[in-house]
């Protein structure tokens, strides 16, 4: 099939209003729309959601997700089948409201407001504090499935439990309002593949395999969202991402919130409970060597035995790992060669859940690689500096490693960060990584 990106521009859909709600956790939006292009491409997305069992891609503030109508069972069989994902492993659900989500725990189809109001909200009590805080945000939370489920049974994979998020991005929000109904959706990659941060990135996996891609840009945050199980005792953190460990203890009832996930794919025969546990994920075509912090960089010797290499800079590393090489570094249009993936600081805002909702139209830059050679021995070396800030590692990692296999490199030298000071974003970058790569110590 044809496969097509559409550009849509969150600034050019209509006037978003956002309020303060005084009876609910997370904060009201409404949005009129505006007739033109972006409108017209995000309602195209949204009919073809509900009218065909082929999913779309779009983005969110983590990653690009495939959706799917998530109670209709034809429909998420072809996000497997997309993706070639295993059908163990399960998939979150997104939804746009409290409203949709509360529908949904009690066995309806529709939004129904009023459910927490007379005092029988399905969604547990652990996780108030959390949606208060963190949605719409780069947070999942694991919820029991409910007898009369409206879920496609490919949803939870065979387990009584699943995911749910709200997306901290206009664009998905409006997708899902617009739809009419909670989509399943992982990351638009095929499986194994790094997980996308712009949409060039799902084209190079799925064209052929799905109809659309909507185009919003580069993604805000660049690793999936924390997936947490308040429905354990104490809490677990299945999935490390983009909230860390010290923002969920700082929340009622999380004090002590335990990691329950490893760096390394579980493998054997038990089914995952949360995506990303089990399989090998966010693998470039590229050998990947991760190099711990305190390990020693790659030398010369190694490096001339290859054809092409990569190399991903974090805190420590010069470039070209300061070997003699050809070539100069490409200047920026303001000058600056500095790299235009470093991260943007967005202050906190007042009131929290009011921020969430501002930041979601934020968009960054994605990392570009600069190309030299070896003197002594020809190498090419193709460089990407993505800064010591955590985040800005954070949002360009993946796109870094796409980036330099669409370079052809035979191996990738990445150098890690530290992920022992309680920084769960570095957890999470270094989750990924270790998944995907050999280790050096």
């Amino acid at each position: 099939m044809e496969t097509t990106i559409l550009p849509v521009d969150p600034q050019k859909l209509g006037n978003i209003t956002l309020r303060k709600s005084e009876a609910d956790l997370v904060d009201e939006w409404e949005i009129k729309y505006e007739e033109g292009k972006d409108y017209e491409s995000l309602q195209r997305a949204a009919e073809e959601l509900v009218n065909t069992d082929t999913p779309v891609a779009f983005p969110t503030e983590t990653v690009y997700g495939l959706g799917a109508d998530a109670t209709r069972s034809s429909a998420v069989k072809a996000i497997f089948a997309a993706k070639g994902r295993p059908a163990d492993n399960p998939l979150i659900v997104h939804f746009h409201s409290l409203p949709q989500l509360r529908a949904l725990l009690s066995g309806r189809r529709e939004s129904v407001d009023g459910i927490a109001e007379a005092g029988h909200d399905p969604i547990p009590e652990i996780y108030r504090p959390l949606i208060e805080r963190f949605w719409p945000g780069p947070l999942t939370i694991i919820l029991p499935a409910p007898a009369n489920s409206t879920l496609a049974p490919e949803v939870t994979a065979g387990l009584t439990t699943f995911g749910a998020r709200m997306p901290r991005s206009i664009l998905a929000l409006s997708l899902l309002r617009l739809c009419g109904r909670p989509l399943a959706a992982p990351s638009a990659n095929a499986s194994t593949r790094p997980s996308p941060t712009a949409a060039e990135h799902v084209f190079d996996d799925l064209h052929g395999r799905i109809h659309t891609i909507i185009d919003g840009g580069p993604c805000e945050v660049g690793v999936e969202s924390t997936v947490v199980d308040g429905l354990s005792s104490p809490p677990s953190i299945l999935r490390p991402g983009g909230i860390a460990v010290e923002q969920l203890r700082q929340c009622p009832g999380w004090e002590n919130v335990a990691i329950g996930y490893k760096d390394k794919q579980e493998g054997g025969t038990n089914k995952p409970r949360a995506p990303g546990m089990k399989y090998r994920h966010y693998s470039p075509k590229a050998e990947v060597v991760l190099f711990e912090v305190g390990a020693e960089k790659p030398g010369v010797g190694e490096i001339r035995t290859r054809k092409s290499v990569g190399f991903i800079r974090t805190r420590n590393w010069t470039t070209a790992l300061g070997h003699d090489v050809h070539g100069t570094k490409t200047m920026h249009p303001n000058g600056s060669t500095s790299n235009p993936a470093q991260a943007t600081h967005i202050p906190e805002c007042t009131p929290p859940r009011l921020s969430n909702l501002l930041r979601s139209v934020i968009q960054h830059q994605v990392p570009h690689a600069h190309q030299y050679t070896l003197k002594d021995g020809g190498t090419v070396v193709w460089d990407i500096d993505l800064g010591a800030d955590t985040e800005g590692v954070a949002r360009g990692l993946f796109s870094a490693l796409r980036e330099l296999d669409k370079k052809g490199v035979e191996v990738i030298y990445v150098e890690g960060i530290d992920d022992t000071n309680g920084d769960d974003i570095a957890a999470a970058v270094m989750n990924r990584l270790r998944k995907a790569a050999e280790i050096r110590t």
